[in-house]
This record gives C-alpha cells, sequence and structure tokens, in this order.
C-alpha cells in the first residue's frame, strides 16, 4: 500500500472487521474523488448525498456510494471517460480495483458505474490484526453515480481535502444537501427496506439548525410527480408531508438498516415515531 493510504487508516480507530471495511471503502471513495478531481470532472458536476456529507461535513455515519448531479442537464454526458482516472488513482495508491460502467436503462437519466476491490486481499494488505474473520470471496464495492438531469435550484461551494494530496472537490451546500435528504426521506422507496439512514441524516442535520432550501426540495418533488400543486410549497406542506411519511415507518427497521454504519449504537436508542414528530417544528428552511 502507498504511505497516504497508511496515513489515512491512522485517523481511523478500527476494532473490529466492520470497522476496517468501512475505513479502507471510504479511502477507496476519497482516492477515486482525487482521480475525478484530476480528470477535471468536478467543472461539470457536484459531489452531493451521504458520502459527501461524510466526507466534507462531518457526518458522524459511514456511507457506502457516491453521488453526483451535473451542474447543467446534459442528455449526452457520459461517465465513461473518468473512470480511467480513478481506476489510475487507486493502482498509484497499491488497490488492485476494477472499475466499471454499468449499462444506462434507456429511461434513467442516471449514469452509474461500481468500483470493486477484493475485501481480503486488501485487508490483509494492510495488516489487519489476527483473529478477524475475512471471507475469501468478499468485495469492496462502490457505486459512483451521476444524475444527467438535476433539479434547478442549487448552489455549489469547492471544499479542499488534504489526504491523499491536497484536492478540491465541487459540492452542493448544505442547504441543498438537506433538500435532497428530505426528497429521499419523502420518495424513497420501502418495499425491499426502510433506509433508516436518511432518518439518521435528518436527525444529523436538525441538530445542526441547517436549514433546508425549500426551492431546491420543490423542484426536486416536481420533478419526481410529488408535487404538482401551481402554488409553491410551503413549509406547512411540507411538515405535513413528513409527519404522514414518519407515521408509516417501520422503527426497528430503520434502526437496523443504520447500524452497521454507526459506531455508537446509543445514537438511535431514542428513535420512536413520536422522536422523529417532535423534530418537525425544529426544521428550518431558506
Amino acid at each position: 500500500m502507498n504511505r497516504a493510504v497508511w496515513q489515512m487508516l491512522e485517523g481511523y480507530a478500527c476494532h473490529t472487521t466492520r470497522d476496517y471495511e468501512n475505513a479502507l471503502k471510504e479511502i477507496i471513495q476519497e482516492i477515486a474523488l482525487l482521480g475525478l478531481w484530476r480528470s477535471k470532472f468536478f467543472e461539470r458536476a457536484a459531489f452531493y448525498g451521504g458520502s459527501a456529507l461524510r466526507i466534507l461535513y462531518g457526518l458522524d455515519r459511514f456511507s457506502e456510494d457516491l453521488d453526483f448531479s451535473l451542474l447543467q442537464p446534459d442528455p449526452n454526458f457520459r461517465l465513461q471517460p473518468y473512470l480511467k482516472a480513478v481506476e489510475t488513482e487507486l493502482l498509484a495508491m497499491g488497490f488492485v480495483a476494477t472499475v466499471q460502467e454499468k449499462t444506462k436503462a434507456a429511461e434513467t437519466t442516471i449514469e452509474s458505474a461500481f468500483i470493486k476491490a477484493g475485501t481480503r486481499l486488501h485487508l490483509l494488505k494492510i495488516q489487519v490484526p489476527e483473529g478477524h474473520r475475512i471471507h475469501r470471496n468478499q468485495v469492496l464495492t462502490v457505486k459512483l453515480e451521476v444524475d444527467t438531469d438535476p433539479p434547478a435550484g442549487f448552489e455549489t461551494e469547492a471544499s479542499t481535502l488534504l489526504q491523499p494530496i491536497p484536492f478540491a472537490v465541487n459540492s452542493y451546500r448544505t442547504s441543498d444537501l438537506f433538500a435532497g435528504k428530505l426528497h429521499a426521506v419523502l420518495q424513497r422507496n420501502w418495499n425491499k427496506r426502510v433506509k433508516g439512514r436518511d432518518f439518521y441524516d435528518l436527525v444529523w442535520y436538525v441538530g445542526r439548525n441547517i436549514p433546508c432550501r425549500l426551492a431546491h426540495l420543490e423542484s426536486r418533488l416536481r420533478q419526481s410527480g410529488a408535487w404538482l400543486d401551481k402554488r409553491a410549497m410551503t413549509v406547512d406542506d411540507l411538515t405535513d408531508a413528513l409527519g404522514a411519511r414518519i407515521a408509516q415507518l417501520d422503527v426497528d427497521a430503520a434502526r437496523e438498516d443504520v447500524l452497521p454504519f454507526v459506531r455508537d449504537r446509543d445514537s438511535v436508542a431514542l428513535w420512536s415515531r413520536e422522536f422523529f414528530l417532535a423534530l418537525l417544528p425544529r426544521i428550518r428552511t431558506v
């Protein structure tokens, strides 16, 4: 492994096999961001979603995927030209990884790809202490997604990361990230599983008094067909919609979803429908 990877790993207090896996996955994410920066990807796109909140703004949970939005809609955008730079960067840092574009369905506006690296190989490379069970065929996977038809009304800012080397990432501002998160809370399909991470992030935003850009949330909801009213969305509309969504929430399933990504199990001990409803009056908008 490159010395820079060892230095990055020193920032994690790893105890369990899951800790080491989460740390490696996040290091892969940051190296991928570096490769994208070198290829000038951020001149056309911005970082958003849970990983942006984690890596750039200090969210205290791990996140699995790298989500991006073009700055302007472009149906002809292709992710493939940037993937070689990601693969090259990972190789230079000592990762044996493949970066492969996913075939795009005709009806989707999302370009996606997967970074895949053998879990056992890389845990052995960083000399995980004896006693950790490592499955032979397990794969570390990071998904990259780019929204090529982003809804309007967001703002971006540049953030600097210092490892593996100093570089800059263009990202959504926190108010627009919050708008995106509330859209996920309201619209994500729960048929297979409740995404408890959405609700964990909701608590994080409210606890830090970060406002939601309501116009951007409205734009997202209009694009997904969830807000068809001709009038502008109000705070009361948002509160009513969130209250109805929370009423449907399986709190136990939500808690189980987020536990593998947080260090302190007590951080979700108070979760209940009443707990989330009590947050609603504290949500600020701009």
